[in-house]
């Protein structure tokens, strides 16, 4: 039955779209909006001016993770969120034990020579956040910087790569961080998302990683002006100890412009 509920979704997701002429949110070559992020992982994307975008990310053990940011100006990103686990199902709530924050800057404009570049900060991780180790079962990003560029390839093909210092360090893994992640446009609705953390700072002994990096996988679909959902698998090859099998993670996201 699961399987065939997946089926069903995934077709759902090709279909849904095509019927709305209107469908502009952040995949697909008619897209409106600039991917502010893919899975876990950030871009150099931002707000225009004015936007403020509200995201709901929903994961393993009945785990919600809502977020707005704001378009402070054309270059500048602002957004606080909070969620936890538990928030689905009959369990006590496991709340997140402070709201995150983040603040973006784009350096550089995009060219056809060189990137968009931008550095900003971010204390939310993702999926349950860990008291004993203080720290969420996906470290947050911390300080970083990404570069993201886009070519046109059967549609877009787009790139982005970065580095980062998280801030949780409460497993004894401080190390810098590197990241990189792909997207590519399926149609006028729909897009490809592909990322690689290198998870060094998840690597040692006390940590929740195994040294191989988390590969992450999702389906993006623009659904009507502003809204697109995704459908990812998350830790494909396994890095955590505890995981037997791939997250499924399911993310939302509207984005209102003036």
């Amino acid at each position: 039955m699961l399987r065939l509920s997946l089926v069903g979704f995934l077709f759902c997701l090709f279909i849904f779209p095509s019927s709305s002429a209107n469908a502009q949110g952040s995949a697909g070559t008619d897209a409106a909006l600039e991917s502010r992020y893919l899975i876990d992982l950030p871009t150099a994307g931002m707000l225009s001016h004015g936007s403020i975008a509200f995201d709901a990310d929903f994961f393993q053990s009945g785990g919600v993770l809502a977020g707005i940011s704001i378009g402070a100006f054309d270059r500048i990103l602002l957004g606080v969120s909070y969620g936890g686990a538990n928030i689905i199902g009959t369990e006590s709530p496991v709340w997140n034990a402070t709201p995150g924050f983040q603040l973006r800057a784009r350096l550089l404009e995009e060219s056809i020579a060189l990137p968009a570049i931008a550095i900003g900060f971010n204390s939310q991780g993702k999926e349950i956040y860990i008291d004993q180790l203080g720290r969420y079962a996906i470290k947050s990003p911390g300080f970083y910087a990404v570069a993201s560029k886009n070519y046109r390839a059967y549609g877009f093909l787009s790139f982005h790569g970065g580095i980062n210092y998280s801030l949780e360090r409460g497993d004894g893994d401080s190390d810098v961080n590197f990241f990189f992640a792909a997207e590519k446009t399926v149609g006028p609705f729909l897009s490809l998302l592909g990322e690689y953390n290198l998870g060094m700072n998840d690597s040692n002994k006390e940590a929740l990683g195994r040294g191989r990096g988390y590969v992450n996988f999702a389906i993006r679909t623009s659904l009507g002006n502003g809204l697109s959902l995704s459908i990812g698998l998350k830790d494909l090859i396994k890095n955590q100890q505890n995981i037997t099998i791939a997250n499924r993670v399911i993310q939302l996201e509207y984005v209102h412009s003036h």
